[in-house]
């Protein structure tokens, strides 16, 4: 069975730092590209970083420059880093596996992890 559980939720303060990880089995994880996404209340998921097979990253442009997101294939995980955190920055974040297309595989999403920032 294929199973992503996020971890490293909570509540924190502006300014202050996270790192959310996500680990993974029943997927050969080196061949996805995998991704945080957060959806705050009353609005819509939205990617917030990804990571490729070759570990390009992609960032949305709210959180470049204090996200970072990482990968290990040797244990199955992918981790985002948060620093000088905002409120807007409060959501639910999720993580997903994408296969390559020629795979012929489905994505995967973990259930999700809350991150509060506020005084």
């Amino acid at each position: 069975q294929v199973q992503l559980v996020e971890s490293g939720g909570g509540l924190v303060q502006p300014g202050e730092s996270l790192r959310l990880s996500c680990a993974t089995s029943g997927i050969q994880f080196s061949i996805y590209t995998m991704g945080w996404y957060r959806q705050a209340p009353g609005k819509q998921r939205e990617l917030v970083a990804r990571i490729s097979r070759g570990s390009i990253k992609n960032y949305a442009d709210s959180v470049k420059d204090r996200f970072t997101i990482s990968r290990d294939n040797t244990k199955n995980t992918v981790s985002l880093e948060m620093n000088s955190l905002k409120p807007e920055d409060t959501a639910v974040y999720y993580c997903n596996a994408d296969p390559p297309r020629e795979f012929g595989l489905r994505e995967y999403w973990g259930q999700g992890t809350q991150v509060t920032v506020s005084s």
